[in-house]
């Protein structure tokens, strides 16, 4: 959410930034309601110093005996309760307007990033490795023998419909030693916590992160008023939803593995083979807080930390800073990491990471505790490390062979018991 002191200081900066994402000048409005709300306010202590000062007169006037004098003061005291209360839910219904307001209204996006309308106005900032060259035309994920044996999309229609996925035998164990494989690197080497959490959150930890109240059909609700969450991202975040942290324990990086939840809402008819957009899938996320003068620095960290798992695996990627059509509603800068898919002859998103500023600390009130006693919000920064299904297609994709079998990344061998490859039957060989 934005510093309401902010646009008060500076209005036409504010709608300059929301203007970088298309939304019209907003500024106005959000000071009109602000300016209505704090006249509320006023007016609510003038009568109250009122109320106050004929309270001290009441005594006075009955102790002389000006019976006139004292019906007078009690029937002020009396209207002017009546009026504070009328004024105080006044300025209570201003503000909820003002904080609806700017509930809806999307994060100011840095000005070092670049203007554009879609994803094709992204801009590349790095490059790893060189794709393969492949001696016969490389398949999709869902069409390589080893793999598809291992897919049972029929099942999986049945009991749940389209956008969701059975796995069976090789495929299972390789997507789960890839999950562990991550969660072992970004703890044994860029020593982040590893975190378990919750995926059923109530509404306030989604409304923390930015999920609501605009994108709620991107979610799903269960009839007892929790959200499944569509990433770790929301529970690790809300973790230091209203508390007050210590300078000292900061920057807090943590880690997690879960299952994640998405509607796909307006995804129709986009990647409907194979596994590559699911309603039910999995991540391993980073989440850090940090200092609002070291997030910039955490967000490159990060984006290296996703990065690191990609060049262990031997996939090569890019990376690329969204442009302010692209950035995702709470976020201000955003590097995509997309890997090499050959079945599909292009790069495909594996991870995004974020920097949030202080927009997820304002909506949640996550501040710090300066060494000199002062208060300020943190800054939240998320992050894939990695999206586990779609690492599973770029090993796939990457590593086929020929015949249909799959060689594996020497980094996944001793996460599966030595095996090295899946044969053209589906079988860890």
């Amino acid at each position: 959410m934005h510093d309401i002191r902010v646009i008060r200081e500076n209005p036409e900066a504010f709608d300059a930034g929301l203007a970088r994402r298309g939304v019209s000048a907003m500024s106005s409005e959000i000071l009109a309601i602000d300016a209505a709300r704090r006249a509320k306010i006023h007016a609510a202590e003038e009568a109250q110093a009122e109320r106050n000062k004929a309270s001290k007169e009441v005594g006075a006037a009955k102790a002389k005996g000006d019976e006139a004098e004292f019906e007078r003061l009690r029937a002020l005291v009396a209207a002017k309760k009546d009026e504070i209360a009328k004024l105080d839910e006044e300025a209570k219904a201003e503000d909820a307007k003002l904080t609806a307001l700017l509930m809806g209204l999307p994060n100011i996006p840095r000005d070092d990033i670049p203007d554009g309308a879609d994803e094709n106005d992204n801009v590349e900032i790095h490059r790893h490795g060189n794709p393969r060259n492949f001696s016969f035309d490389p398949k999709e994920h869902f069409e390589v023998a080893g793999a598809a044996a291992g897919f049972d999309f029929e099942s999986a229609g049945k009991i749940s419909g389209s956008r969701f996925m059975v796995l069976k035998g090789a495929m299972t164990r390789v997507h789960r030693a890839l999950a562990q494989f991550m969660l072992d690197t970004h703890v044994d080497k860029h020593g982040l916590t590893e975190m378990w959490a919750p995926v059923l959150v109530r509404e306030d930890a989604m409304i923390g992160t930015g999920q609501l109240p605009k994108f709620a059909e991107d979610s799903y609700k269960t009839e007892e008023g929790w959200w499944l969450i569509p990433t770790s991202e929301v529970s690790l975040t809300n973790i230091v939803a209203g508390e007050i942290v210590d300078e000292g324990s900061l920057p807090l990086r943590m880690t997690a593995h879960s299952q994640c939840f998405r509607s796909e809402a307006g995804s129709a008819g986009r990647d409907t083979a194979g596994i590559l957009r699911q309603h039910q899938f999995e991540k391993v996320e980073m989440v850090s807080i940090t200092l609002p003068e070291d997030s910039d620095a955490e967000h490159k960290a990060m984006t290296k930390r996703a990065e690191a798992i990609l060049e262990a695996l031997g996939i090569p990627y890019r990376t690329v800073v969204l442009c302010t059509g692209d950035i995702g509603f709470g976020m201000k800068r955003t590097h995509d990491i997309e890997a090499w898919l050959p079945g599909q002859n292009t790069y495909r998103e594996i991870s995004s990471v974020s920097v949030a500023g202080d927009f997820q600390a304002r909506r949640m009130n996550a501040r710090v505790r300066r060494k000199d006693g002062s208060l300020d919000f943190v800054h939240t920064l998320n992050g894939s490390g990695l999206a586990v299904g779609r690492a599973l297609i770029a090993v796939i994709e990457n590593y086929q062979q020929e015949d249909g079998s799959i060689d594996l990344p020497d980094a996944l061998h001793p996460y599966l018991g030595g095996k090295t490859r899946i044969s053209v039957s589906g079988e860890l060989i």
